[in-house]
This record gives structure tokens, C-alpha cells and sequence, in this order.
């Protein structure tokens, strides 16, 4: 452990892993701590997290809000591209990290601090996420990550470790889910959920209501967009923070946005995550089925396509790299058309499309009738089908005169 730091940042949220490495850096290192919380939006009373911050031995905390720019400069750009991690993980948690990790190098910068620290562990995503933001924006700090450092093996020496320092810790040993939480998802692991043959508890979930607590009446909402952009509900405009917490208020009343999924880390560990995204879940649902009418064909595979990748980079933590930044030009180039209202109706955990309206829609009832109409020649299908299918004629062709 280096001798020379004087100063360090730590990504503060007054969890478990976080609370004790104040006291952890202060014996090992003999440096002074600047507790960094960022809100996000989690459920959390920050002034009793600023007072433990203090408590556990910090000599400085910052509390900063910063839910607007999580909402408008990472949400909204993540689910305008309609990445995905494999198929299900809407990354709320992802996302979040390099906004935590940008908001400690200014904090950093501003004290003149030498040093930044993170609660990650050694077997997660989340030490590559911050790393890899420190390593960009500021590549002059030095990176503690105690999980790779102290002698603390498991959640359980953790708490242990914490009682012996009289810090208070929100698990137990009967319930030792880590949780991150935030104003898009919570996540929970750990503990029985780390055995993938047994349900979650019923009393796991934070946010959203279960399918059978959920509401027997439906909801009918409407969401306005802007070039990708989601601004009104049910025809008012609201702020991008504004917007995020109404459609979580409705996906948790219609028990909306539970995924239970075995995932694959990118220290190349299966893990099992259950993630609750209530108004994630309908935005993104909301802005492709805007797309489908607003987006020619070609155009709207590619950057299916794109999606893929680009859910791996944020997955893997690369929100500040070149081919980041080059693909989100072209997203948002396909974007300037994505403009139109979608109506959806809400109900038991599922999302129906009641309506989706465009100025700018691709979709022809003239065309796709199958009435009679008199733009579209069906005899013109036998041709374009005869040279369409003209490469697989020829391989069978020659294929069966092989044999």
C-alpha cells in the first residue's frame, strides 16, 4: 500500500462495503477521506448517509445531486439505442457508474485529491466501470479498491468487520442481498438468490408491486417523443427527472419491470441478478414500437444490430470510449425521425401498444391492405422472388447433381 497518499475520494453510498472502507483507508493508509455521494435517485435519506459518512471517520462528505444529468445524459441515450444486455438486463446499474465515477474525478480535481477508491469487489463489473472512467478522465489519480487489497474474504467478514467498528450496516446474515438502487432499477444478489433453483423471497421486491398485489385496472398512458426523446405524458410536458419517476410510479402500481436472470459478468463469472425497472421497462417498450413505424427496414435491423454492441460497452464499462461516442452519432442520426405518440396500456406486470401516431410514419394502409388497391402489382412478386431466390436455385441445383 503506498505511503504517499494523502488524499482520497471514495465513491461514498453508506452500504455495507462502502461504510467500512473509511476506516479501512484510514488505518492503511493514514490519508485523509473525502466521502463521495452521488444521488441518483436511490432510496436513501442522504442526510443520515452524509452523518455516517462522518461517523465512520470521514473528514469531508459531499452530497451531490445529480438526477437530471443521469436521466438525460445516460438513461436517455441508453434506451434510444435500445441496447439491452443479453436479452433482458436493462442495465440500470451499468449505466450508473460512469456518472458516480465522473462526479468523484471532479470532486477529486476541486481537493486536489491524489487518489480516488470504490467499493466494487474483485469479482464484479463495477471495478471495470469505475476504473475504466478514472483511467479516462483523469488518468494522473491513483485507483484503491480495498476488495483487492484488505483481508475481508466475504460479505459475512464484512459485517463482522463493521460491528467491530460500531458502524451500522442495512443487511444481515439472514439477508445479505447486495443491492444497488437507483432512480431507473434496484438489483439484487446475493444470499439465496445465489442459487438459481429457488425463487426470490416475495419480500424481495423494492419497487414495483407483485403480479398478484398488482392492480386488476388497467392504465392507459400516452408518451410524446422528440427525435427518440420521451418529453410529455398524457400530454404534459415534463422534465426529463420529471418523466423518468411518473412511469416509474406507473410500473410499480402494474408490477412492471421484474427480471430474474442469469447473466454473464464480464470477469467471465455467471452471476444471478433480479431486477426491478419499472419505468425503464415501458420507455424502452414505448420508444420501439414508435420505431417500428418511424424507422425504414434496413435502418432499423442495423441498429439492432449496434444495439448489441452497444450494450456490451456500456455493460462492460466503456461509456467513455471512441466507438461509444462514434456509434451514438449514428443513433442519434436515426433518431431525427422517431418523433410521434405512442398510447400503451398497463396492466399485471405486461405492456400492450393501443396506439402508436408519427408524422413522420413509413406505414402505408394503402399498401398493406389486403383489400383491393391499385398501388401495388402482386405480379410484380413473381420476378423480384425469381431473382431474390435465384443463388439458393442454383446451389440446390448443383448440389443435387453431385450426388
Amino acid at each position: 500500500m503506498s505511503k504517499n497518499v494523502k488524499k482520497v475520494v471514495l465513491a461514498y453510498s453508506g452500504g455495507l462495503d462502502t461504510s467500512i472502507i473509511v476506516p479501512w483507508l484510514k488505518e492503511n493508509y493514514n490519508c485523509e477521506v473525502i466521502a463521495c455521494c452521488i444521488n441518483i435517485g436511490q432510496d436513501d435519506d442522504l442526510i443520515k448517509v452524509r452523518e455516517k459518512a462522518k461517523k465512520s471517520g470521514a473528514d469531508k462528505v459531499y452530497v451531490i445531486d445529480k438526477r437530471e444529468e443521469f436521466v438525460s445524459e445516460y438513461i436517455f441515450p441508453m434506451i434510444k439505442s435500445g441496447a439491452i444486455y443479453e436479452g433482458k438486463y436493462m442495465m440500470g446499474t451499468s449505466i450508473a457508474r460512469p456518472l458516480i465515477a465522473k462526479t468523484q474525478v471532479e470532486v477529486a480535481k476541486k481537493e486536489n485529491a491524489d487518489a480516488v477508491a470504490h467499493g466494487a469487489t474483485g469479482k464484479g463489473n463495477d471495478q471495470v466501470r469505475f476504473e475504466l472512467t478514472y483511467k479516462a478522465l483523469a488518468p494522473e489519480l491513483k485507483i484503491i479498491a480495498p476488495w483487492r487489497e484488505w483481508n475481508i474474504k466475504s460479505r459475512t467478514e464484512a459485517i463482522e468487520y463493521a460491528k467491530k467498528h460500531n458502524i451500522p450496516v442495512p443487511v444481515t446474515k439472514e439477508k445479505p442481498y447486495s443491492e444497488d438502487d437507483n432512480l431507473f432499477h434496484i438489483s439484487h444478489e446475493g444470499g439465496i438468490l445465489e442459487d438459481p433453483a429457488k425463487e426470490p423471497p416475495p419480500d424481495i421486491l423494492k419497487k414495483i408491486k407483485s403480479i398478484e398485489n398488482a392492480s386488476d385496472k388497467p392504465d392507459y398512458i400516452t408518451i410524446d417523443f422528440v427525435k427518440g426523446i420521451p418529453v410529455a405524458i398524457n400530454n404534459r410536458k415534463l422534465s426529463p427527472l420529471q418523466i423518468m419517476l411518473k412511469l416509474n410510479s406507473y410500473g410499480a402500481k402494474h408490477g412492471i419491470g421484474l427480471v430474474d436472470m442469469v447473466e454473464n459478468r464480464l470477469v467471465g463469472i455467471k452471476s444471478r441478478g433480479v431486477y426491478e425497472t419499472p419505468g425503464g421497462t415501458i420507455l424502452y417498450f414505448a420508444h420501439n414500437a414508435l420505431e417500428e413505424i418511424t424507422l425504414d427496414r434496413e435502418t432499423l435491423h442495423y441498429k439492432q444490430q449496434v444495439a448489441l454492441k452497444f450494450a456490451e460497452l456500456i455493460y462492460y464499462g466503456m461509456w467513455y470510449s471512441p466507438l461509444r461516442e462514434a456509434l451514438t452519432a449514428f443513433i442519434d442520426k436515426t433518431q431525427e425521425t422517431v418523433t410521434g405518440r405512442v398510447k400503451l396500456k398497463l396492466l399485471k406486470g405486461n405492456i400492450f401498444c393501443a396506439s402508436k401516431t408519427s408524422d413522420f410514419s413509413l406505414y402505408s394502409e394503402k399498401l398493406a391492405t389486403f383489400e383491393k388497391e391499385e398501388i401495388y402489382s402482386q405480379k410484380d412478386a413473381e420476378g423480384f422472388i425469381n431473382l431474390f431466390g435465384l443463388q439458393i436455385k442454383i446451389f440446390n441445383q448443383i448440389k443435387k447433381g453431385k450426388k
